[in-house]
């Protein structure tokens, strides 16, 4: 069994995918997230993550990404979506420019 340790990942809510039902911040053994006064699941305490992953495998409407902190541990793939995501709801990116940095995704001007 892993051990499960906070501040090592990153969780993502992709806003304009989420319903607010409520189910990630109901249950999130960390208590990460809430629902903000719009009904949407906002991050508060991204610290306090331990990466079990309930989030992301819970959500209905698949909006929550919960990724680690580590660059190497994301396929480029991802961390163009990622970043794609992040130039959307005017968050930095946690892997830091890691796409432009491996030619798979556009400079952001």
């Amino acid at each position: 069994m892993s051990v499960k340790r906070k501040g090592n990942s990153t969780v993502t809510i992709f806003p304009d995918w989420c319903k607010g039902c409520g189910i990630c911040a109901a249950f999130c053994p960390a208590k990460v997230m809430e629902l903000n006064d719009q009904g949407k699941a906002v991050v508060i305490r991204e610290d306090e993550c331990i990466n079990c992953g309930f989030c992301e495998l819970h959500c209905p409407d698949f909006a929550i990404m919960v990724r680690p902190k580590v660059d190497d541990e994301i396929p480029a793939v991802c961390r163009a979506v990622l970043e794609k995501a992040a130039r959307k709801t005017d968050r930095p990116a946690a892997s830091g420019g890691a796409a432009e940095k491996a030619g798979s995704g556009k400079k952001k001007e």
